[in-house]
């Protein structure tokens, strides 16, 4: 019987010490995504089940991005991404909120709406949320999926909706929804984000797929030096950002939908708020002034 109960112990303290190594790995794997990088951006059209289809040109760019861990708690990770232009320009990039067993998360539909879904307890166990957000920290587009260590490969992949790139949105018209195939995996030279993507057209009548796209975003680490103007650029402006990330907090909290509308008073959403991190700044408000008033700015642009 004693060597029954031993063996017992010793086969329950195998599994915990082996879903330990596996949550650490995935950690270390999140956190390996923050550095300094020159990042490659190659994306390419590649078929259509419509044969009329008139293919889009070939995308390339490239820039250098400082990723940085703005939170680091047991179950989540966010990493901030600043594009440095040059030697005294840094503009507030994308932002990846890593969260570990979550049971909700925001699901994209269409027309600037996102809707609280809420996941099956075996949809979620060990798995990771990887949520993103456009450079205002408004939702862009969160998916869920397990992070595999096997072979000395460390990967994740998820599939999900969410708006038109950057790239496209102010240029194309004639779909609504990019479907993404998304998979990220640590190189030895930094990491690489692979997209398999379907554009489709969504309406009353279901889903359309006009183009698929293959994408690659490469990030290679590079010298940090190149990134002395941003570390005392983002010394001026974390606080705020850390406020406005908590502003959001509580607009999420609160609304099962988000519904984002377009200009006001002629401004986007993130051009009230990055004047708002430059008064703030120069003003010296306090973390309640920062989020009042990012609220205040916020509602006027949720669509009831």
């Amino acid at each position: 019987m004693k060597k029954t109960i031993f063996l017992l112990a010793l086969c329950i303290c195998a599994i915990s010490v082996s879903a330990q190594s596996k949550f650490e790995q995935d950690r270390a794997a999140i956190k390996s995504l923050a550095g300094y990088y020159k990042v490659t951006f190659n994306y390419a059209e590649t078929f259509s089940p419509d044969t009329a289809y008139k293919f889009h040109p070939r995308y390339h760019s490239w820039g250098y991005e400082w990723a940085i861990v703005v939170e680091d708690s047991p179950k989540k990770i966010a990493i901030q991404h600043l594009l440095v232009v040059g030697d005294s320009l840094v503009i507030k990039h994308w932002r990846e909120d890593w969260v570990y067993e979550q049971p909700t998360m925001l699901a994209f539909e269409k027309e600037n709406t996102w809707k609280k879904v809420t996941l099956k307890p075996a949809d979620v166990k060990g798995r990771w949320i990887q949520k993103v957000y456009q450079v205002d920290d408004s939702p862009r587009y969160e998916s869920i999926g397990t992070w595999v260590h096997v072979d000395g490969r460390h990967e994740w992949q998820s599939k999900t909706d969410s708006p038109l790139p950057r790239r496209e949105f102010t240029k194309r018209s004639d779909y609504n929804v990019l479907a993404r195939g998304n998979r990220i995996y640590l190189t030895p030279q930094g990491w690489m984000y692979e997209q398999d993507n379907n554009k489709v057209v969504r309406s009353a009548d279901g889903d359309k797929v006009i183009a698929q796209e293959k994408g690659y975003e490469e990030f290679t680490k590079v010298d940090e030096a190149k990134f002395a103007y941003a570390k005392k650029w983002w010394a001026g402006q974390q606080t705020y950002w850390t406020d406005v990330r908590a502003a959001w907090d509580t607009v999420f909290a609160k609304n099962a939908t988000i519904k984002l509308g377009g200009k006001k008073d002629g401004k986007l959403l993130y051009e009230q708020l990055f004047a708002l991190a430059e008064k703030s700044g120069k003003e010296k408000w306090s973390s309640d002034k920062n989020k009042e008033e990012t609220i205040k700015v916020i509602n006027v642009y949720l669509a009831s």
